[in-house]
């Protein structure tokens, strides 16, 4: 584990403690994921955080310029942290710390579900009920198509991944007509 992620994992477990005291969990992971998303989006911005010759104050105000009013005050003071201790590299690694702490807290996680196409509402809620169920979770569901599995889905828990797609499946038969042959 480098440096980075052991210092990311402490600052999202002390924002995640004041979130949970302020009753704003979800709430700041949100804020979290958006304000990655725009820098992400916008890479001359994360340039300019990270950029060594700009000074604290400068990306203070730059972050207050573009956050403040629009984000919690436990995530600004988060961020403002992290820049006056020269850590804005570790955003990213930050709000996926947050999210693991938060899900491990609440009994919850995240799901990614790959389908060949587009799940409607209740798909997806059977779908959280089934690995609830598997899992002991509370499960959160994202769909990602992929119009390449042709048929059914994988579902992405952690590290586990379930494979009930028809290409899966069509794998597994030629592996197992390899090693038969």
């Amino acid at each position: 584990m480098s440096r980075e992620t052991i210092v990311a994992k402490r600052y999202a477990k002390a924002l995640f403690e004041v979130a949970l005291q302020q009753n704003s969990v979800a709430q700041v992971e949100e804020e979290l994921k958006g304000i990655l998303q725009v820098i992400r989006e916008n890479a001359d911005y994360g340039k300019l955080l990270e950029h060594p010759n700009i000074s604290s104050s400068d990306k203070l105000g730059l972050l207050k310029q573009a956050f403040e009013g629009k984000v919690s005050a436990a995530v600004l003071n988060t961020l403002q942290l992290l820049v006056e201790r020269r850590r804005e590299s570790v955003l990213s690694d930050l709000v996926d710390s947050y999210v693991k702490v938060a899900n491990e807290s609440l009994g919850q996680a995240n799901a990614i579900v790959t389908s060949a196409y587009p799940l409607t509402a209740e798909e997806s809620q059977q779908i959280a009920q089934r690995f609830s169920q598997l899992t002991g979770k509370k499960i959160r569901v994202e769909n990602v198509v992929n119009r390449s599995l042709i048929g059914g889905i994988q579902v992405r828990i952690g590290d586990r991944l379930y494979d009930g797609s028809l290409s899966g499946k069509l794998q597994r038969l030629q592996q197992s007509l390899l090693q038969q042959a």
